[in-house]
C-alpha cells in the first residue's frame, strides 16, 4: 500500500472521538468514535459511529484499499505500485 494511503499509525483509517450527544449516521444508536477514511475510493470519507458500525466502515475501506491495490490497473509497470 503506498504511503500516502496510511496515516501517521499505519492504518487507512483515522479515528477520533465523537463529540457527546453524537448519534451513529448508520443506525441512529450513541456514536462512539468518528472515522475518517485515508486513500483509496474512500479518501475523506468520514462519519460518527457507534462500534458495530465502525467496525463495518473500517472493514469497506480496507476492502476497497485491497481490491485497488490488486486491480490490474495498480499493478502496471508503470505506476510501480509495490
Amino acid at each position: 500500500m503506498p504511503n500516502n494511503e496510511l496515516n501517521e499509525f499505519r492504518r487507512p483509517i483515522s479515528i477520533d472521538f465523537a463529540p457527546r450527544g453524537s448519534l451513529c449516521e448508520w443506525c441512529g444508536k450513541p456514536a462512539e468514535r468518528q472515522l475518517t477514511a485515508i486513500g483509496g475510493n474512500f479518501h475523506n470519507e468520514s462519519g460518527l459511529f457507534c462500534f458495530p458500525c465502525g467496525e463495518q466502515f473500517s472493514q469497506a475501506v480496507i476492502k476497497s484499499l485491497s481490491k485497488e491495490r490488486w486491480s490490474p490497473a495498480t499493478t502496471d509497470v508503470n505506476r510501480q505500485t509495490l
